[in-house]
């Protein structure tokens, strides 16, 4: 084997998990960072006190990749509450899963999202979900969402004033255009666990498989310009020679790099607002019962996370799939004066964050676990190459360590790199 290491371009979540792996395989790992730290897409900023994602983003603690490569005691998970608040007429309904709130059933039957046997749809879609292993959910027939609401027997008020909200927020696809392999799984992973975020804000996460890796291995300020199968040349033309190379960007930086086939983008926008008082004390997620938006998602982080707020104040996160242009803080302004009245007008702007990127497109027929070992000989991964998700993106860059362990004729077993299991 080569005395040179596999250089890693990207220290998002994918970069990261296979610098992880690589490491732990015994094998020499230079992480190559364009930004000014890690993370990719999930990081985190302080702001007078205040903790702020770049982008509305939870973790779901049912991923399996959260259990394998965290120590979740040590992230100190925020839990939203099961379920979510829907907003329509001036007023918020509580919709959450009786199963694990049965003190809610009589608020979710009386909610005003749909009749009686949507209600009882819900239900049986999460009974039949939770029967099936996520692996075969991702294997199933392939349709877009909404074609598969339709299909289940979902009314179109159910569908406007509740999926397309809550499939808007953590899918970035309020159109439910998306495939329903994808839908599927990430309904299973609602069902089977908690929505969150570290105490210290999304970036902790980040943070947290960053600090696994030996003191300078993560180069920040290093953008590559070009990549071959031995070598990268950064953009001050500088050759760094490798044993291995794994581009880990997120998928259109890796389209440039690799000339592989176009990855769709779909984009967001996120509001940030401090207020002395918050406009509710819900711990849930509050919907846009409209299904129109553009905010489509609102969170009082202070709620779930009082770390992410100053004593006394609160953090009020709107956010807007699909929207990353345009003036994002007076159009949400806007739209929450219509819930909350002229209190709104009294927040303080605190950030605006534009995503053109949040995921890639997940269209049908939709075949997760892509080919992180490339014909030429250099490796890929990310949440494009799986699903888009947190979980797709730690998935795939411990596969793609497993893949370059062995191409470098190592022991790709489960004791080096882990079981390549997605779910």
């Amino acid at each position: 084997m080569s005395d040179d290491p596999v250089v890693v371009v990207g220290a998002g979540l994918a970069g990261l998990s296979c610098a992880v792996a690589l490491r732990d395989a015994g094998v020499a790992v230079r992480v190559l960072e364009a930004a000014d730290g890690v993370g990719g897409r999930v990081r985190s900023d302080r702001i007078d006190g205040f903790t702020l994602d770049r982008g509305f983003q939870v973790t779901l603690t049912a991923y399996p990749e959260m259990h394998r490569q965290f120590d979740l005691d040590a992230l100190d998970l925020r839990a939203f509450d099961p379920g979510a608040l829907v907003w329509r007429d001036s007023r918020g309904s509580t919709v959450s899963d009786p199963f694990r709130r049965p003190l809610t059933v009589a608020s979710t039957v009386a909610a005003p999202i749909g009749g009686p046997f949507d209600k009882a749809r819900i239900a049986l879609l999460r009974a039949r979900l939770r029967r099936v292993h996520p692996a075969q959910l991702l294997r199933g027939d392939d349709v877009t969402t909404a074609e598969a609401l339709t299909e289940a027997g979902f009314s179109d008020t159910i569908v406007d004033r509740f999926f397309r909200a809550l499939v808007g927020g953590i899918q970035l696809d309020p159109g439910l255009s998306d495939s329903r392999r994808a839908f599927d799984v990430i309904f299973r992973m609602l069902s089977d666990g908690d929505s969150a975020v570290p105490a210290a804000g999304m970036g902790a996460i980040s943070d947290q498989l960053a600090a696994r890796l030996p003191a300078g291995t993560v180069e920040l300020g290093r953008r590559v310009a070009s990549t071959s199968p031995s070598s990268v040349r950064t953009d001050d033309g500088h050759e760094i020679a490798a044993c291995a190379v794994v581009v880990a960007t997120e998928g259109p930086a890796a389209v440039d790099l690799l000339g592989l086939p176009p990855v769709a983008s779909k984009a967001a926008g996120c509001v940030h607002f401090a207020a002395d008082e918050a406009p509710s004390d819900t711990r849930c997620v509050i919907l846009d019962g409209t299904g129109r938006g553009p905010v489509l998602n609102v969170a009082v982080m202070s709620n779930v996370a009082p770390s992410y707020a100053p004593p006394g104040r609160h953090l009020v996160t709107a956010a807007l799939p699909g929207a990353a242009d345009g003036d994002l803080e007076r159009i949400a302004r806007t739209q929450l004066r219509g819930w909350w009245g002229g209190a709104v007008d009294r927040w303080e702007h605190l950030a605006t964050y534009r995503i053109p990127h949040g995921q890639p497109g997940q269209s049908p027929p939709f075949s997760p676990k892509r080919s992180v070992a490339l014909a030429d000989g250099r490796f890929v991964c990310g949440d494009h190459r799986d699903t888009a998700s947190i979980q797709g993106a730690l998935f795939s860059g411990r596969r793609c360590a497993a893949e370059v362990a062995v191409s470098l004729g190592l022991d790709a077993s489960p004791s080096a790199v882990g079981p390549a299991v997605d779910a």
